[in-house]
């Protein structure tokens, strides 16, 4: 039904971001969720301001750990009142769902989730045209077109140009080159 790789994270739109507190900030939610930070890092990727922000550490490899990401948003609830704005904790597995969990400061706001064997459909008879067009009503899609993206540049941004800021210090990372204006493709 989908194609792709399963992948998880957090979302917000941003103009910019310093990110001087997102190691100590990724640290502790990381250890509130029950992980250990030691080792971990944290990549950030942005993609006309759409930042997406993902721990780089065993838990959240794979399908699995696309998953872990269902469940576990201290960095969004965080995020949601550091910087002010929305965030998206994010699930997206071509093989079984796509979930969206909304925080806005520092609380759960909203959110989705969609099973692929409990939508009725017959990909058979649609058009690749017309099934394109459902998913857009889908959590993924919804979420891209509240970003400002279109469904596949959405789920292409664990490919975009990134940055890992390892979590074992707090140097300020450098992510203005992710802001630059430069064009990114999402394509990798």
């Amino acid at each position: 039904m989908t194609r792709g790789e399963a992948h998880g994270g957090y979302l917000c739109r941003l103009e910019t971001l310093e990110g001087g507190e997102l190691p100590r900030l990724a640290r502790e939610s990381l250890e509130e969720d029950g992980q250990p930070s030691q080792g971990a890092g944290l990549l950030v990727s942005v993609v006309k301001k759409v930042v997406r922000l993902a721990y780089d550490g065993p838990h959240t490899y794979g399908r699995r750990g696309a998953h872990w990401y269902g469940k576990h948003h201290a960095l969004a609830a965080r995020l949601s009142t550091a910087l002010g704005v929305t965030v998206h904790a994010y699930v997206f597995d071509p093989e079984e769902l796509e979930q969206v969990v909304t925080y806005g400061g520092g609380h759960r706001v909203g959110g989705e989730t969609l099973l692929y064997e409990d939508v009725e459909v017959d990909a058979d008879e649609l058009s690749e045209e017309a099934f394109d067009k459902l998913r857009e009503r889908w959590p993924m899609g919804h979420l891209g077109r509240l970003l400002g993206l279109a469904r596949p540049e959405l789920l292409r941004l664990p490919r975009a140009r990134s940055v890992l800021i390892p979590l074992d210090v707090d140097a300020a990372p450098l992510l203005g080159p992710l802001f630059g204006g430069q064009a990114v493709d999402p394509r990798g």
